[in-house]
């Protein structure tokens, strides 16, 4: 397999960053969902800081995610009606906006909030905003939102893969896969 991609398939890299972030995404997406179910104490403060730390990593992983694409070219699309095309240029342009916004949501709420986003305990972010009750308030709302677009969206990419796999029959699903380059 090669390191970049071509016009026929992924590459190793493209393919590495599709699955590590989508891994992250869920696990993000999971941990939110569960640690809004604890009880205030250690345990949820405990997932809070895994899940801002794993938020922080979506975000730089998708920074080097947008320059790794624009610095190879893309694989030909394989949808065979132009409206399929269409929507899968707006899904994916739809994924990274909320993996951009998703992260700098939480990361300027716990900025409203007065709560540090320390990473991983190696180092603390810096605050984006002072501290503003309202503007955490706010902030919480659009963050649940945007994860349940995340929600939405990577289910609807995931039934897409799928349809092409399965109704279409083409490579699509195959060569974003792990292993040998697909040439198609």
């Amino acid at each position: 397999m090669t390191i970049r991609s071509t016009k026929h398939a992924f590459g190793a890299v493209t393919k590495t960053f599709h699955w590590v972030m989508a891994l992250l995404v869920i696990s993000v997406f999971s941990i939110g969902w569960y640690m809004d179910f604890l009880p205030l104490g250690m345990e949820k403060l405990e997932w809070i800081s895994r899940h801002k730390s794993l938020g922080i990593t979506v975000l730089a992983l998708v920074i080097l995610r947008v320059i790794w694409r624009v610095s190879e070219p893309s694989p030909h699309e394989l949808g065979k009606l132009q409206i399929e095309r269409l929507a899968a240029k707006a899904g994916h342009l739809g994924l990274y906006l909320l993996m951009f916004a998703m992260p700098l949501t939480g990361w300027t709420m716990s900025s409203a909030a007065n709560f540090p986003v320390s990473v991983f305990g190696m180092f603390t972010l810096p605050n984006l905003v002072s501290p503003n009750q309202e503007l955490f308030e706010t902030l919480r709302t659009v963050h649940w939102l945007l994860s349940w677009a995340v929600a939405g969206l990577v289910g609807v990419h995931f039934l897409a893969a799928l349809k092409h796999h399965f109704w279409d029959r083409d490579a699509t699903l195959r060569r974003m896969l792990p292993g040998k380059l697909e040439e198609n």
